[in-house]
């Protein structure tokens, strides 16, 4: 597990948008920690422009959050939609 992400903060957001802290499986709770993971990794990347393995983690994560979008999108629209305002994504 990276620096970064503590299972205090796992935890976190799993409770916040999965309801339970055992609820890792949901997908609204799965997107927002690939969220959290894209961000950081972004930070990470602005300082270290030549981290190519990094770079390559995360379009990996890019493409499975949208993957997971997409399917929360055919779904339950008003969830996806409710989920994207709150995580500031897809302006």
């Amino acid at each position: 597990m990276a620096v970064y992400l503590t299972s205090d903060k796992k935890e976190e957001i799993f409770k916040e948008f999965g309801g339970d802290t055992k609820n890792t499986g949901s997908t609204e709770a799965q997107v927002a920690l690939f969220t959290f993971r894209i961000k950081k990794l972004s930070e990470h990347l602005y300082i270290y422009k030549k981290d190519h393995v990094t770079r390559r983690s995360l379009l990996t994560m890019v493409g499975k959050r949208k993957r997971l979008l997409e399917y929360l999108q055919r779904k339950d629209i008003t969830k996806y939609r409710e989920l994207i305002s709150k995580l500031g994504i897809r302006g």
